[in-house]
């Protein structure tokens, strides 16, 4: 992580991504919209290659894993069945003298430092009175008493707006894959153990989301559903913790960064049995939630099974029995691995200066598989000469890397420049690449140089980026 000071660091996170194109407030030009981003050019980029090597990882490379894509909006029953309509809730409470509404939990927690997973409304209204917590908008000590809020976004499908018509913007993924398996079942014929994978937006009503891209109202998840034999779960669950620790580390992130904690009793989830978070050490309050790995026994299955009438049991030939395959949930949250990538990569070191001395240079230090660059092409100047060239091996290069062409203010300035989206390779074209038929490559991370001929180019950086 940074050098800088964490305090500064998410002010420094947000800034760099908005002056380089990561990610822009959402609906900027019209004043924006709380807690709504939008990805510019190159966070879109990073957003894939995190996608995409999530899908290589945990889909395409396995011979147990099924990849669908359900739909955001679907048979409100769904959500009844699954619970989300009578148990998705969160705690609310609103200052009587500016009225703005906070989770209440997130009240106790940033100003006590005290975790009060599964009180009652009853006891955070004792606690908050007891504390005189302050309104975090104008600082008034005086809340009204809690209520809970259901997170799901309300919506109504056709002209009328009524009962008949509400529909539900899907607060999960992990329900699209639980009304598919049947259609797994019938169509690729799985074996047990299986999962089913999906990568897709979510979206909760949060009452207090902030701290950037890490709470937002709709995010993206990176989400498995594991079907296992109930006697089996504990193995599996084993099985997956290793996995999403190995993910992590992948990601360039540090063993010290993050950590493993297992949810209390009265925490858990009114599906889970079990339900370990990995938690990230963010630079607002420390350690939070990054991804979460939960035991949904066969809750889904069952209650789908209730409430629609159709047969969701697994028939094993070979015992010849059928049951409710239970489930272990590997649930990945892809804007938070944005942030905590981004978060583990920005460096601050000494480097030589131009002038002489040392100077400032700010790195991301991303792994290369995820740079939104892998290659930046640099014309020593804008001479017609050199970019005729460049632009040449530019067109060269694209097809099989992301390459980035960039011919504008000192070459010193490019590479910081790059050096500061993580960029692994800058490749200079000089006149002396006019005699030799060579390029500069140069390294981001130790900034050394190295001649090579411009015909074995390819080859050099396929292996480099390897």
């Amino acid at each position: 992580m940074s050098q800088t000071n964490e305090t500064d660091l998410m002010d420094t996170i947000v800034n760099l991504c908005k002056q380089r194109g990561f990610v822009f407030p959402g609906s900027d030009i019209y004043g924006g919209l709380a807690n709504t981003w939008d990805y510019g050019p190159l966070g879109v980029e990073l957003l894939n290659n995190i996608k995409q090597a999530w899908w290589k990882r945990f889909v395409t490379s396995r011979e147990d894993m099924y990849g669908i894509d359900s739909g955001i909006i679907m048979n409100p029953k769904i959500w009844e069945a699954s619970g989300h309509v009578d148990a998705f809730h969160d705690p609310l409470v609103e200052c009587k003298k500016c009225h703005k509404r906070f989770r209440a939990d997130h009240l106790v927690e940033e100003q006590l430092g005290e975790s009060i997973e599964g009180k009652s409304l009853k006891e955070l209204d004792a606690i908050i009175q007891a504390a005189d917590l302050a309104c975090v908008n104008c600082k008034a000590q005086e809340f009204g008493s809690a209520r809970t809020f259901n997170l799901l976004f309300k919506t109504f499908i056709g002209p009328a707006e009524d009962s008949k018509s509400v529909a539900y913007l899907r607060g999960e993924t992990a329900q699209g894959m639980f009304v598919n398996f049947k259609n797994i079942l019938d169509t690729m014929r799985p074996k047990l153990p299986f999962g089913m994978a999906q990568i897709g937006k979510a979206f909760r009503n949060e009452i207090t989301p902030g701290n950037f891209i890490f709470r937002t109202l709709e995010f993206e998840q990176m989400e498995i559903e594991y079907f296992v034999k109930e006697g089996e779960w504990e193995k599996w669950f084993d099985y997956w913790q290793k996995e999403m620790d190995e993910w992590v580390q992948s990601l360039g992130i540090l063993k010290e960064e993050y950590k493993i904690r297992e949810h209390d009793k009265d925490e858990l989830s009114h599906y889970s049995k079990k339900t370990i978070d990995f938690e990230y050490d963010f630079p607002f309050g420390g350690f939070k939630e990054l991804y979460g790995l939960a035991y949904r026994t066969d809750f889904d299955l069952k209650n789908h099974i209730e409430k629609s009438g159709v047969d969701l049991q697994y028939f094993n030939q070979q015992e010849g029995e059928k049951f409710i395959p239970h489930v272990i949930e590997p649930t990945f949250g892809v804007g938070r691995t944005f942030l905590a990538t981004l978060l583990s990569a920005y460096t601050e070191e000494d480097a030589p200066s131009a002038k002489g001395g040392t100077e400032k240079r700010v790195v991301l230090k991303l792994p290369k598989h995820l740079a939104p660059y892998q290659v930046a092409v640099l014309p020593l100047s804008k001479k017609e000469e050199l970019s005729s060239v460049a632009k040449e091996l530019f067109k060269g290069l694209s097809s099989d890397f992301s390459t980035e062409y960039d011919e504008t203010q000192s070459i010193g300035k490019r590479y910081r420049r790059q050096d500061e989206i993580g960029t692994p390779y800058c490749i200079t074209v000089d006149f002396e690449s006019l005699e030799d038929n060579a390029v500069t490559v140069r390294d981001r991370d130790t900034m050394t140089q190295e001649r090579v001929n411009m015909n074995e180019l390819k080859t050099v950086l396929k292996e480099k980026l390897a």
